[in-house]
């Protein structure tokens, strides 16, 4: 069956003018019993963080899948409520040094200072010797900025060393990509992927802290580390001999082994029509692997769709946490991840009842998804293989954390510019007094970091939105400094923790009613919504829902 697809101005107005205050939609008032409650029991300490591959994750799974049972949703895979996610955990040591020769001479790096090397192969030995360096500018191939990075390139069995962010990062001009706000071409995972399908050997990212939007350090925390990957055995996936990151003066030293200026090679490929330049070089080095087996589970159920049952709109938020670690000041080693996630699950579990109770034209579905702090596995797992098809998911709306802080005049959107989804919440928004604002770091590219994304990549439209800092009574000055403290204090801590009377509950369902009411616009209407001009994602729903 072709599926209706319509243009998006008509798409955006049908969506604007849906139901608005009909007696088609109702009010859904949500309770404090909708929410508290999973709060509390996901982040109780019996719970062990909720880390993969722990007694942690079997209890949460089947918390989540009792809860699901209790408020009546339907298993989300056929007679299952879970979806195994196959993981695989590949722990790299690299040896101490990088070997580089030049026909001036030889020359040594040194592991973890001046780089970081990892691999997504689980070969025993992996190793590199005399690999060609090449020098790629950013990596990118964008046929919608006409930048082709890799254009009459041969990269098989070669290094490609590439920048970081997006050629427009530190520009206020949009002529070229975004300007400041990064777009996918920009993330570092994307650089890998990229330099992976054009076959290279391996990749060296060029880490600089502004545009990386972290300081070296934090790559660092991955040398002789361990690292989650889907589990891809039996399928024809060409993974590069390893993955990587240089310093800044690191690729600067590189570039005058090889004989040019460091600052004037990135500078040019900051301009279009950049071509790709051999520095002449051959690196060498290895390491030992040592990779281990599992599955972990994304926990799904549904509302099947009272008019059109085959067509799907799917929330998702991340179940895992950091389980039990390094202990704070306090002695509390467990990383309860009350805001993230259980806030997250606790908002599925009150929208699943809502929109039971409140029986939708198209089916809902509830996505508790795995491994999110690993990689967005589990949400990268369900893209690849879904259980609803994409062709037939009218879109994602993502939760990770919800409002805690107090009543907000503004909620923060993450990644704006990209999809028809962003009109409709603007205008639910206006209807509460309130407004949209653009994410206050758009270099830092978030939209790329949750689980939403993985939706993006193949095609489907999807909203990822936080909590703003325009607090109701208080100020955007009060609300920005107590978004600063999570970051800096609770932030992926023991300290995030639930405790009753600190969070402003209100606020919190305040929020859900509108995750609710943006949702029950869309699955209450015949409309699809589209990615806007210039998305990078556009072209590839473009392409299968045009055939």
């Amino acid at each position: 069956m072709k599926l209706k697809y319509t243009s998006h101005f008509l798409a955006l107005g049908t969506l604007l003018t849906l139901a608005c205050g009909t007696d088609t939609e109702k009010k859904q008032q949500f309770q404090v019993a909708d929410f508290e409650p999973h709060v509390i029991a996901l982040s109780a300490d019996e719970m062990m963080g909720r880390m993969p591959f722990t007694e942690g994750e079997t209890k949460t799974v089947q918390y989540i899948e009792s809860e699901f049972k209790k408020l009546g949703l339907k298993p989300g895979n056929g007679d299952s409520y879970f979806q195994d996610v196959p993981l695989v955990s590949i722990k790299t040591t690299p040896a101490p040094t990088m070997s580089i020769k030049s026909q001036g001479g030889n020359y040594t790096l040194e592991g973890l200072k001046d780089y970081v090397l990892w691999t997504q192969r689980t070969d025993s030995l992996v190793a590199f010797e005399d690999a060609e360096i090449v020098f790629a500018g950013y990596g990118i191939v964008a046929p919608e900025y006409g930048w082709n990075d890799y254009e009459n390139l041969d990269v098989k069995g070669k290094i490609v060393m590439v920048i970081v962010n997006d050629p427009g990062f530190g520009s206020t001009s949009t002529d070229l990509f975004k300007g400041n706000t990064m777009t996918y071409y920009g993330r570092w995972t994307y650089k890998l992927e990229e330099a992976a399908r054009q076959g290279a050997l391996g990749t060296l990212i060029i880490h600089d802290t502004e545009p990386a939007g972290y300081g070296f350090n934090v790559v660092q925390n991955s040398w002789n580390g361990s690292k989650l990957y889907l589990d891809n055995r039996g399928k024809d996936i060409y993974k590069a001999t390893f993955e990587g990151w240089v310093t800044l003066p690191t690729a600067k030293q590189i570039f005058e082994w090889a004989g040019m200026n460091g600052d004037e090679m990135l500078a040019q490929a900051k301009v279009k029509g950049f071509k790709p330049v051999s520095l002449g070089l051959k690196a060498s080095s290895s390491m030992t692997v040592t990779a281990s087996y599992a599955v972990s589970k994304n926990v799904i159920a549904m509302i099947e769709g009272t008019k059109k049952p085959n067509e799907y709109l799917v929330y998702t938020a991340h179940w895992d946490h950091l389980g039990i670690g390094k202990p704070d000041a306090s002695g509390d080693s467990i990383y309860n991840g009350a805001l993230d996630n259980a806030s997250g699950i606790a908002a599925l579990m009150a929208l699943g009842k809502a929109f039971n109770e409140n029986k939708p034209e198209r089916s809902v579905v509830m996505l508790a998804v795995t491994a999110e702090e690993q990689g967005l596995l589990g949400s990268a797992y369900y893209a690849q293989n879904p259980i609803f098809p994409k062709e037939r998911t009218i879109a994602n709306i993502n939760i990770d954390g919800v409002n805690h802080i107090g009543k907000m005049k503004d909620v923060s959107l993450i990644g704006p510019g990209q999809s028809d989804l962003e009109d409709l919440l603007e205008d639910e928004l206006q209807k509460r007094g309130r407004y949209s604002a653009p994410e206050p770091t758009p270099s830092a590219g978030y939209y790329y970091r949750s689980d939403h994304f993985n939706f993006a990549k193949v095609g489907v439209p999807a909203l990822y939105f936080g909590t703003g800092i325009d607090h109701a009574e208080k100020g955007k000055e009060f609300g920005l400094k107590a978004q600063q403290d999570y970051i800096t204090n609770h932030y992926h801590k023991p300290s995030d923790g639930y405790k009753p009377g600190d969070w402003d509950l209100e606020a919190a369902l305040e929020e859900i009613d509108l995750y609710f009411h943006v949702g029950q616009r869309l699955v209450n209407s015949e409309v699809w919504p589209q990615w806007k001009e210039g998305s990078e994602f556009k072209a590839i729903r473009d392409t299968y829902m045009k055939k």
